[in-house]
């Protein structure tokens, strides 16, 4: 897939796409071969869990709201005007652990199996997190456990 020119609205996702991902909400802005970004709402109290995306780059450019990160092993906050980079093979988690949404955009480079992953996890009727982590290890995101109590 290649990148096309144009605008991508505000407020309007490519081809008209918004997705739930684990009660988040992503909004596709772009997507070709070499990169996938997408505008992202955190609702208070919700998170994605550590993991690592062995085969990309991932950085979070913080628009409204605060994240407490789990970077590297190191625990970090991020807020607006931050941007926070992921890079390959580094764990991480993001959490809004405050009672604001946060807002932010996100994207990836290359995109490899991202784009249809949250596709995926869109679809899901159910979003148990033992569905959601072995679909995500299939397409090149692999969640770590759960750290031991």
């Amino acid at each position: 897939m290649k990148l096309t020119p144009g605008i991508t609205r505000a407020g309007e996702g490519v081809d008209g796409i918004s997705w739930n991902i684990l009660g988040q909400i992503y909004v596709p802005k772009q997507v070709c071969e070499t990169s996938f970004s997408w505008h992202a709402t955190f609702p208070p109290g919700t998170f994605v869990p550590p993991h690592i995306h062995p085969t990309q780059d991932e950085f979070i450019y913080m628009l409204e709201g605060n994240f407490e990160l789990l970077l590297d092993g190191r625990e970090v906050k991020a807020g607006p005007g931050d941007l926070i980079r992921l890079p390959m093979g580094i764990p991480h988690g993001i959490f809004n652990k405050t009672d604001q949404s946060v807002k932010c955009f996100f994207w990836v480079t290359p995109t490899r199996k991202l784009y249809d992953l949250f596709w995926g996890i869109h679809s899901m009727a159910d979003q148990n997190p033992a569905e959601v982590v072995a679909l995500s290890a299939r397409h090149e995101v692999d969640f770590l456990p759960p750290p031991e109590a």
